[in-house]
């Protein structure tokens, strides 16, 4: 019971703590966050990136916790499931990071965010249909897949700012990137959520790196490993 409780307060501090990074007014345009200075408008980005790469981190372990015994863990990391952003044009080693522009990252981060936007709502969707999911499972990917698309948003208008391209195309999300079963087995389906759960965390921390790796940028751009 006492875990438990900690784990609420835990939960509600992370939800003070992120501040508000939703750029549109009333009539859905991008209005708010221009009016942000380049620098703070960063700074909430990587707020918001950090807190929805902790969150998911806490809703990949909770679910390991409640739907896959050990032996499965193991079966599933033998397996060898490919993550849904794999085919994405992504760096991945630390030489192509450190030697793609500011343009690249922005970029890449974009494509990540965008690309699992679709995947998490799904997720949602087959979480709500489990018997036993804790509320708190419930409530952290709802908040991550929520947050996600704040995160869009601010990104959007930071490459506006940055790169100066208003025009910009927004949309990466490739169809058939993510594909759907209409009624997976429960195993299936258990399966593919945790491995959903587990890409979606390793992108997250990709989204967080590459922004903070853009914040040195800006201040030391000689001495960002």
């Amino acid at each position: 019971i006492r875990a438990h409780v900690w784990a609420l307060l835990l939960w509600r501090s992370v939800l003070v703590a992120c501040m508000a990074l939703d750029c549109q007014d009333e009539q859905n345009s991008l209005s708010r966050c221009p009016s942000i200075s380049q620098e703070k408008l960063l700074d909430r980005v990587i707020h918001h990136a950090e807190l929805i790469y902790r969150v998911s981190e806490e809703s990949c372990s909770l679910f390991e916790e409640m739907f896959i015994p050990f032996p499965l863990r193991l079966q599933t990391n033998q397996a060898g499931y490919v993550c849904i952003t794999k085919a994405l044009p992504i760096p991945s080693s630390r030489s192509e990071i450190q030697q793609i522009s500011d343009k690249w990252l922005l970029h890449s981060v974009l494509m990540l965010v965008q690309s699992w936007i679709e995947p998490l709502v799904y997720l949602q969707t087959t979480l709500d249909r489990y018997d036993n999911a804790p509320e708190m499972l419930l409530n952290k990917t709802k908040w991550v897949s929520e947050k996600l698309i704040s995160l869009e948003q601010g990104v959007v208008v930071l490459i506006r700012k940055m790169l100066d391209e208003g025009s910009l195309a927004t949309t990466y999300n490739e169809q058939g990137l993510f594909q759907y079963d209409a009624q997976p087995e429960m195993l299936e389906s258990v399966i593919r959520d945790y491995t959903l759960l587990s890409c979606f965390t390793k992108d997250a921390h990709k989204m967080e790196s590459f922004l903070k790796l853009l914040k040195c940028r800006q201040t030391d751009k000689y001495n960002c490993a």
